[in-house]
């Protein structure tokens, strides 16, 4: 065999699989694989009028995640996601996906004519849809079930055994091709959830051995409460932690809003970059202090909403510096943190710390504030700790905090 002759691909008996390991496994994701393995089966005469997958995911937001196709929808998809309290509601409990997920039983249901049996309330509105006979297939992962089919036609007679036996014949090679989409996308979103999408993407890629790095120019966000230790001394620690949450979801929120990305939670600190890679320094400028001032807001706007139920009202400090940084893997030979050092890291961590001294909420370099727009009021210039630079610092007209320390 020479270097030009292709390589022989075995043939399959059952055409269904046959595409399935040649077109289907050459999908990008499984909205793909939806979408062209129903045209496929339309094509090839299977009187199919809607399709959906439903999968299980591992996302802080969503348990599970359904891809829905409709014959007559120019082949798209159509994506819903549903939270972790769909398990505990009437529209699963009384689904016929229930006995699939939990039994890994498969429901066939007549919707018209003197078989029907509507016992399940989806099924009501799939007849009224003009559906005629709908299936229910699970698909077994290697863990177990973790995804479900469902087959529907509009057909007066419904679905032909030979159908059911096709469809089912094609569900093990399908679970395989589906797993791998699900894994992908579960990888993505746990190192998306706890070390930040571009961090993520770049482990995906490979840079995940230690020493690996780039130099990378941001503007540097680090926030952190004042008095939050003697907090935990009052309180229980599930009452920390809710306060916690509530404090850095309004952190977090604008800073994403606004282009930035979350690096790192530290105890009660917050690392977030604005990388300027695709955007102008002024442009990433701007958004890190329009993001503080949103921040700013959505803080005061949930203080006056707590001070009704006797809820401790929270100080922080919110610092803004650009720089250089290191950007890349630090740690021990196998635990490893994707995270940014350098000075201007060290900076702007002394820059918050400054927010206690000087008493304000906001406190921004001359770094940043030559690029931005709206008026920054300067505070002087101050030596900062461990540092040895004297520099100056900048804050919002509007948003001095004159309370003292809580420390």
């Amino acid at each position: 065999m020479t270097a030009d002759t292709p390589v022989p691909t075995a043939e399959c008996f059952d055409p269904d699989v046959q595409w399935l390991v040649t077109t289907g496994r050459t999908q990008a994701g499984a909205r793909e694989l939806v979408a062209e393995l129903c045209k496929h089966l339309v094509a090839t005469g299977l009187p199919l009028a809607r399709m959906m997958l439903s999968m299980r995911t591992l996302h802080p937001l969503v348990a599970a995640r359904g891809i829905f196709w409709r014959r007559g929808n120019a082949g798209c998809t159509e994506q819903v996601d549903r939270g972790h309290s769909i398990l505990g509601e009437e529209v699963y409990l009384r689904s016929p996906l229930r006995p699939a997920y939990e039994q890994g039983r498969a429901v066939r249901r007549r919707l018209v004519g003197p078989d029907a049996r509507l016992d399940f309330p989806v099924l009501e509105e799939l007849r009224d849809e003009g559906l005629t006979d709908y299936l229910v297939l699970p698909v077994r992962f290697t863990d177990g079930v973790q995804a479900v089919t469902t087959w529907a036609t509009d057909r007066a007679e419904g679905f032909a055994e030979a159908d059911i036996a096709r469809l089912r014949a094609l569900i093990p090679v399908l679970a395989l091709l589906i797993e791998v989409h699900a894994r992908r996308e579960v990888s993505s979103t746990l190192l998306d959830t706890y070390i930040g999408g571009a961090a993520g993407r770049r482990v995906l890629n490979g840079q995940i051995k230690r020493g690996d790095n780039e130099t990378i120019r941001a503007v540097l966000w680090y926030c952190d409460l004042r008095g939050f230790t003697p907090l935990t001394e009052r309180m229980d620690g599930a009452s920390v932690i809710r306060i916690l949450n509530e404090y850095f979801e309004r952190m977090v929120e604008p800073v994403r809003q606004r282009g930035g990305e979350v690096l790192k939670f530290i105890g009660d600190a917050m690392l977030a970059i604005f990388p300027l890679a695709e955007r102008d320094v002024d442009i990433a400028c701007k958004a890190a202090l329009k993001a503080a001032r949103e921040a700013l807001q959505s803080m005061q706007a949930h203080s006056q909403a707590c001070a009704e139920c006797g809820v401790p009202d929270l100080q922080f400090g919110i610092a803004l510096h650009l720089g250089d940084v290191i950007f890349g893997n630090i740690g021990a030979p196998d635990r490893l943190d994707f995270t940014v050092i350098g000075p201007a890291v060290n900076r702007v961590v002394r820059i918050e710390e400054m927010c206690r001294t000087l008493q304000h909420e906001v406190l921004v370099s001359a770094d940043v504030a030559r690029h931005v727009d709206e008026p920054l009021v300067s505070v002087g210039r101050h030596v900062l700790r461990g540092v040895g630079e004297t520099v100056e610092l900048f804050t919002l007209p509007d948003h001095v905090d004159t309370r003292a320390a809580a420390e």
